[in-house]
């Protein structure tokens, strides 16, 4: 998928994909920079690109390998950002059947796919990597349960709220049929407008598009909403146990860096708990 999407850029610029030369890489990952993927992401890509152009040196198809000069990028820590009540409801109104007014409003199969991934991502907090691997049989729509397959393929269940269930049942059953053709896995939950898998960074695109189709200028990632699951149940009254396994995390500490407390509830806590509060 990395190697797909330098082939198409090469493609759309006129750039020799195979003997690009040191600039035009530079000005590839500077274009994934721009389009705002995430540094580890953009690693990937310069990873999968050296992969290609070693082995073209080996095979005797290049003469050099223009990735050796270039560096990966250093990773930044992001501090976790939790999404507004009212930016949250904004976010997953884009593309709901009804207005934030109420008033109904018709549904592509594209807005059926993607409001479903929007309820999903919030209701269990599960990263884009599982959202986008997600099959069929792992949804209990009779339960209203959701089996994730986290890293290192590790099994967790995680419950869903009716609105989720409401979204990905009108999905499967009116939007994912229209965007299916004979690419589409069988067993795939979500499909792209080209009927193949709708892949993790499709999702991530689809993320900021719907940002700024809400008006939303903060610098919110899809794994904001993961934060914001977390730090919502805490907020709620869940204990940090239950949102550890809910999250699929080994460590309880790990749960600690996802979640973000407000500084009114932090308030509250304080005043209701200590002696002198």
């Amino acid at each position: 998928a990395d190697l797909d999407a330098y082939l198409r850029w090469c493609e759309a610029r006129g750039v020799d994909a195979l003997k690009p030369g040191r600039r035009a890489l530079r000005a590839y990952l500077g274009y994934l920079n721009a389009a705002g993927y995430a540094r580890t992401t953009i690693n990937r890509h310069l990873s999968a690109l050296r992969g290609l152009f070693g082995w073209l040196v080996i095979i005797g198809e290049a003469n050099d390998d223009p990735t050796t000069t270039i560096t990966s990028m250093k990773r930044r820590e992001r501090l976790p950002h939790k999404i507004a009540g009212p930016e949250m409801i904004r976010i997953l109104t884009v593309h709901a059947p009804v207005d934030a007014d109420g008033t109904p409003r018709e549904q592509t199969p594209a807005d059926m796919r993607d409001q479903a991934v929007l309820e999903l991502l919030y209701a269990s907090g599960c990263r884009i990597s599982e959202a986008a691997s997600l099959k069929v049989r792992d949804i209990d729509f009779s339960q209203r349960l959701v089996k994730v397959f986290g890293k290192g393929g590790k099994e967790r269940v995680v419950p869903l709220h009716e609105l989720s269930i409401a979204s990905l049942s009108r999905y499967l059953q009116d939007g994912r049929p229209q965007l299916a053709n004979e690419k589409t896995p069988l067993d795939a939950v979500f499909v792209s407008n080209r009927g193949l898998r709708y892949s993790a960074d499709s999702m991530r695109r689809m993320f900021h598009r719907t940002l700024a189709e809400a008006g939303i200028t903060a610098d919110y990632t899809p794994h904001d909403m993961r934060h914001t699951f977390a730090s919502d149940l805490l907020e709620g009254g869940a204990d940090l146990r239950s949102v550890q396994e809910l999250l699929g995390h080994a460590s309880p500490s790990t749960t600690q860096i996802y979640t973000h407390l407000s500084p009114d509830y932090l308030k509250e806590v304080h005043g209701l708990a200590h002696p002198r509060g």
